[in-house]
């Protein structure tokens, strides 16, 4: 009778860390919110390898708390990340994973996201089995995901989140998900499966661009009124210029939209990473930001 009854607990509890896993009901981790870091844009040596160094130590300048991989540019990312991990924790650093959609990937783009390509769910574990030997690998993302929904079907990516769960339930998934396709349709079918959307701000209710900061506020309490306010909302700002805004944003733009985003927002990260050498005005606006909030609690979402 003790070993049925045992037996009935561990399936109640297997059960529950399941639903958890899926669920946006539970608090936000603490090592979730107030992150603030930047996103690819990393130096690389002459052999393609990803620069550590040189990677660890500008991250220590600023004072980053965080860094999102995308694993896109080289066969070797998947390797130098395994080998980034245990160097950014002991740099107090967390790190998440971002993979390219099917949109970002052969035949309309040159490159995969390498070794496991369009295999979510191999990903998915293996990001799971990663995350629970490396502590400090957080959270895993999607470019552009809510834009490649046919793929991402809502059974999909529950067998996704469900993989990686498996491997670490404290993982989290939050993919990018951009303002107009944050709707109640798409927080019916996937709200239940994320922890939180990484959020471009392009001023898109003023028509789209890099050069008006004045709708973060808004823009952000729209997604929270959509997806409710348990799910976590992380600002990224455009300060490498996007595809369809070639001339990029200034390093004051860059600067008032971090600072409004950092009252409202759960997070805000950087799209891309700016050199010191390479963008040495626009390292100096994260610096100062990042400094800062290095020294602040993060303040309670409004």
């Amino acid at each position: 009778m003790m070993r049925f009854r045992w037996c009935r607990c561990l399936l109640a509890l297997t059960l529950l860390l399941a639903a958890g896993c899926q669920s946006t009901r539970r608090p936000p981790p603490p090592y979730l919110r107030g992150s603030f870091g930047t996103y690819d844009g990393e130096p690389r040596l002459p052999n393609g390898h990803v620069d550590l160094d040189l990677l660890l130590s500008e991250l220590g300048e600023m004072k980053a708390n965080t860094y999102n991989w995308l694993i896109w540019h080289n066969t070797n990312d998947w390797a130098d990340l395994k080998a980034f991990l245990p160097r950014a924790r002991k740099a107090g650093i967390n790190v998440w994973v971002t993979l390219v959609p099917p949109s970002e990937s052969p035949p309309r783009e040159a490159r995969f996201s390498e070794p496991f390509r369009l295999d979510y769910e191999q990903w998915a574990r293996e990001i799971g089995r990663l995350s629970r030997h490396e502590r400090n690998l957080v959270a895993w993302s999607i470019d552009d995901f809510v834009e490649n929904r046919k793929f991402f079907t809502p059974r999909r990516v529950r067998e996704m989140v469900q993989a990686a769960c498996d491997g670490n339930p404290g993982l989290a998934f939050i993919p990018c998900c951009y303002l107009r396709d944050i709707t109640p349709a798409f927080a019916k079918d996937y709200a239940p499966m994320l922890r939180g959307v990484l959020f471009p701000y392009r001023a898109e209710s003023e028509g789209t661009n890099l050069q008006d900061p004045s709708q973060v506020g808004a823009e952000v309490q729209k997604i929270r009124s959509v997806l409710g306010p348990a799910m976590l909302v992380f600002l990224d700002v455009y300060a490498t210029p996007h595809a369809s805004y070639p001339n990029g944003s200034s390093p004051a733009y860059i600067r008032e939209v971090m600072a409004r985003g950092r009252r409202c927002a759960d997070g805000v990260m950087v799209y891309c990473h700016q050199g010191r050498k390479s963008y040495p005005e626009k390292f100096s606006v994260l610096e100062e930001q990042f400094q800062t909030w290095s020294l602040q609690p993060w303040p309670e979402a409004r």
